[in-house]
């Protein structure tokens, strides 16, 4: 048996350094599963949560651009958006200027469930930056906001 390793086997001594993509995703994990657990006790799901809280934000979207934003395919929006419809959270309206499309506005139930909602995921965010300043979470805020453009940028090129 040969005293050393082969050389075509790398002994690291040392672990190879952490990548932010790395810890941004679990950052991600474990906020998904904050999220995940505060959905289910409100009787919808993650992903229906995250669409909801872009039409808050930017009411009368197509289902298309709902998808983009809200991380999923047309075609599982479709099915989403009839979950949501079907338990009065979301209202479909023909746009007048283009009688093919359907915009989407949230309802007054999805706004008393979004305000329900609202204290916990809040707590979810202060859990995560319990050991940060107020200018640290102001500093980690715009570097988020500038990675997010930046990456989208490099998307359209």
């Amino acid at each position: 048996m040969p005293d050393s390793a082969p050389s075509s086997v790398t002994t690291a001594t040392e672990a190879p350094p952490v990548t932010l993509l790395y810890l941004i995703k679990q950052v991600e994990l474990a906020v998904r599963s904050r999220l995940d657990e505060l959905a289910a006790a409100h009787g919808i799901t993650t992903i229906q949560y995250t669409a909801l809280t872009v039409l808050e934000r930017h009411p009368g979207l197509i289902a298309a651009q709902l998808a983009r934003t809200s991380f999923v395919r047309a075609q599982s929006m479709t099915q989403l958006l009839d979950a949501l419809e079907s338990r009065g959270l979301v209202q479909r309206v023909r746009d007048p200027s283009s009688r093919r499309q359907l915009r989407i506005f949230l309802t007054d139930a999805a706004h008393e469930l979004l305000d329900r909602m609202r204290e916990p995921a809040a707590e979810i965010e202060r859990d995560m930056t319990a050991a940060l300043t107020l200018g640290d979470v102001e500093a980690l805020s715009g570097m988020l906001q500038s990675c997010r453009i930046a990456l989208a940028g490099a998307a359209a090129r």
